[in-house]
């Protein structure tokens, strides 16, 4: 028999979800409702494709662990992606203080687009693995609540099709759910008989807008710009960073929470960089040449369906990446989880005796809501603080995490060993007992032991790059 299996979704999380399957099945079919275009370009089934993502050190390890005939690394840097340290390679300014550059790297994360980033990793895995792609929306599930035997899908193409319906059923071993936020997941498993599932939505109201620019002449080396919200002024949340992309650009993100959103005009776009707590990204982008217009996205709240309490859950399904959970984007966490949710896929089904294996799907939909944990109080701990956000508001938990991370990050601006716990905890290489270790308790008791900084911690060819852009901006 053959060991077929059945990804839903052609998006980062069902390419790595095939990745992991490629060696336990005799044959990976992903099914995709959108043409895939065939270079590094926007596809329309992504509305947050346009703007700014980070691919974080965690999730660039996992990536690596799942292609290990390729490097997605290699393949990303040789593309036009820029590789950035968190302790020395860029700026941050946070609600309380600029954070230093370090001597020491820390954890890298990788900047590019986001097409170029799916383009290169469906590559990478259409051509190291037994993968192929069919188009098709995928409109439900076969089998029952004790084991999912495959999708029924209507084919991109009528002709393909063999009932009146237009739908064609696709036998599987196993199946994989990364179809995104807009999967009807819960939908189908209550056609077969399992519908005790939670769910959980929390909305700051969050907007996104981005445009890209050429880089200026001289600014090529300029490091990451973040101007980071205040999630605890009482006040909406806005913020802003420059992130550079392959092809000589910088694409520059703004998002703010209800009633702090960006304005999606060329002027009132640049209006909001200068006005934000440190007027940073405006004095950089001012006079650089604008590539594009201004995209919006409100397609931003934290939603998670909590899969692995269901009481049943059948043999032969997972639901992975935004499918399972879907984080506020400025976090840049989403596909590192996704990253991490498919590398849990892959450890499960090796060594065992089979995609059939009873119980493997549960034990992976476990170890796939443990990935998001972390990432998910991380994003929702700091958006239940924002004014009107919908859905949660702080506990007395969240009020305690809350004065411990804020000194932490207070320590931060000052202490490599409080520096270095938040990177390892919020580039996902560590979970958040990292947090709790003796050395990072220490380091937050004895808080800041350097000055705060006044400016930016910027080296003297940079702080000329910047007075010369403001010099081109007033000329």
């Amino acid at each position: 028999m053959t060991r077929r299996a059945v990804v839903i979704g052609a998006g980062l999380a069902g390419m790595l979800a095939a990745a992991a399957l490629s060696d336990a099945a005799d044959e990976v079919i992903v099914v995709e409702r959108d043409d895939l275009p065939d270079g590094p370009e926007h596809r329309r089934g992504l509305p947050q494709g346009r703007h700014a993502h980070l691919l974080l050190a965690g999730g660039l390890t996992a990536m690596e662990d799942l292609l290990p005939t390729t490097s997605p690394r290699r393949l990303l840097l040789d593309a036009g992606a820029h590789e950035i340290s968190l302790g020395s390679g860029m700026i941050g300014h946070t609600s309380e203080g600029w954070y230093r550059r370090w001597r020491h790297d820390g954890p890298t994360m990788l900047a590019c687009s986001r097409a170029l980033l799916d383009w290169v990793i469906r590559g990478a895995v259409l051509d190291h693995t037994k993968t192929e792609i069919r188009r098709g929306q995928v409109t439900g599930l076969m089998g029952t609540a004790d084991r999912v035997t495959g999708v029924r899908y209507i084919p991109a193409t009528p002709s393909e099709s063999d009932s009146d319906s237009g739908e064609m059923e696709l036998d599987a071993t196993f199946v994989v759910d990364a179809g995104g936020r807009g999967s009807r997941v819960t939908h189908w498993l209550e056609h077969l008989g399992i519908s005790d599932i939670p769910e959980r939505t929390v909305d700051s109201g969050l907007v996104n807008a981005t445009r890209v620019y050429r880089v200026p002449e001289g600014a090529e080396r300029f490091p990451m710009t973040i101007v980071y919200a205040d999630p605890y002024s009482g006040r909406p949340g806005r913020s802003g960073m420059i992130l550079p992309i392959e092809g000589g650009r910088w694409m520059v993100s703004l998002a703010g929470t209800r009633g702090g959103e960006p304005p999606a005009d060329p002027d009132g776009f640049l209006r909001y960089t200068l006005a934000l707590p440190d007027p940073i990204v405006g004095r950089l982008i001012s006079g650089a040449e604008p590539l594009t217009d201004v995209h919006l996205s409100r397609s931003t709240h934290n939603a998670r369906r909590y899969l692995e309490k269901a009481r049943d859950w059948p043999d032969g399904l997972v639901v992975l990446g935004d499918a399972l959970a879907t984080f506020n984007p400025v976090y840049g966490q989403g596909m590192s989880v996704a990253a991490l949710g498919a590398r849990v896929l892959r450890d499960g089904v090796h060594g065992l005796e089979g995609l059939a294996s009873p119980g493997l799907a549960r034990r992976v939909q476990r170890g796939a809501a443990r990935s998001v944990e972390a990432a998910w109080a991380m994003a929702v701990g700091q958006d239940v603080w924002y004014p009107d956000t919908r859905g949660g508001r702080p506990t007395a938990a969240d009020r305690l995490v809350t004065r411990y991370s804020r000194r932490l990050n207070k320590a931060a601006t000052g202490s490599y060993p409080a520096a270095a716990a938040l990177w390892d905890v919020s580039s996902l290489v560590s979970g958040p007992e990292r947090l709790l270790h003796p050395t990072t308790l220490l380091a937050v008791a004895n808080g800041a032991l350097l000055p705060p900084l006044s400016e930016p911690p910027l080296s003297g060819a940079e702080r000329e790059v910047l007075r010369g852009l403001d010099r081109t901006a007033t000329g």
